[in-house]
């Protein structure tokens, strides 16, 4: 089959379309022929090797896994012969490393579910990693609840997009923090307000919210607290930092310490957890049409590092897309 295929950190020249082995299906797995991908920021770190940091775990030298990419939607092909929740025919969408290829081959208990007849395969695709940021941001993180002002700093992105639906789905007022050309499309998919960073700025508007989403990264605590609630949250999901070693993971730790005694709650969220019952619950809002993901671009299987290259500049609207087959 073919695959992208990395052997070594650098910049998007190391991804390489291959014809690979297919996946060996266990007992309990599903082969999915996958039909679309989509692009996160986790996989341009993964690909560089930065923050530096990550390398103890994804390899000091060079990368220990070669395959690429983790969002995928697809068809299942066949299944191990233990499986029950799948059949062959399934549509389905999910998350597992080496997404970027013709199959993958996932646990049939772990992150893969049942794709909804109202979304395109591209559509699914783009939901995995960016959706359950969002939906753990917004729940876990901030503990949204009904009637309460969330403010998203960062709202025209990948998880940006899927929290201002995901916010509204539980009954919160979204107030929008984004550029010039997304100010449209973020209205239309459910912010009460928008702010256009490049005319306004929003720490100085007077307004004070219940929660934060910051996805942006690019505004100092002593900015962001004049913005919320004394017993307000604030969730710190991105930063801007390219410092190799720590990247944005500096900020978010540099942000939590100098909020150490502050009467807000801040939490930063570093990575989501992918899970199973996550994408089910995104699942449901897909269905219901609560939830409907954005797509900037889309690129062919072979024009994976194009996609990242894209990805790198930060102007995506919402979610880059990979077809597959």
């Amino acid at each position: 089959m073919k695959a992208i295929v990395q052997v070594s950190y650098g910049g998007p020249e190391v991804l390489q379309l291959k014809d690979v082995d297919q996946p060996v299906v266990a007992e309990g797995d599903v082969l999915v022929r996958v039909r679309a991908a989509s692009v996160n920021p986790l996989d341009w770190h993964f690909m560089r090797g930065e923050p530096r940091v990550m390398r103890i775990s994804s390899g000091l030298r060079k990368p220990k896994q070669e395959s690429a990419g983790v969002d995928f939607a697809g068809i299942v092909e066949s299944m191990g012969r233990s499986v029950t929740q799948f059949k062959p025919g399934d549509a389905v969408f999910g998350g597992r490393a080496g997404a970027f290829a013709e199959f993958v081959s996932v646990s049939e208990d772990k992150q893969i579910v049942l794709k909804p007849a109202n979304v395109t395969f591209e559509e699914a695709a783009a939901v995995p990693i960016a959706g359950i940021t969002a939906l753990q941001a917004l729940r876990d993180g901030g503990h949204v609840e009904p009637g309460q002002s969330v403010l998203i700093n960062g709202a025209g992105g990948g998880v940006g997009t899927f929290a201002v639906q995901i916010a509204k789905s539980f009954g919160a007022s979204v107030t929008a923090v984004t550029s010039t050309r997304n100010l449209e499309m973020v209205s239309e998919i459910g912010a009460d307000e928008v702010i256009d960073y490049t005319t306004q700025d929003f720490t100085n508007s007077g307004h004070r919210y219940d929660l934060m989403i910051d996805i942006a990264g690019n505004r100092s605590w002593s900015e962001c607290k004049r913005v919320l609630h004394p017993k307000s949250s604030f969730v710190i999901v991105g930063g801007l930092s390219k410092k190799p070693w720590l990247g944005p993971l500096g900020h978010s730790a540099s942000l939590s310490v100098v909020s150490f005694r502050a009467s807000q709650h801040v939490v930063p969220l570093f990575t989501a957890k992918l899970s199973k019952e996550d994408l089910v619950i995104l699942r449901g809002l897909l269905e219901s049409g609560k939830v409907k993901p954005v797509i900037d671009r889309t690129y062919p299987l072979s024009e994976t590092a194009e996609a990242i290259r894209y990805l790198e500049l930060g102007h995506a609207r919402g979610k880059v897309v990979i077809t597959v087959s």
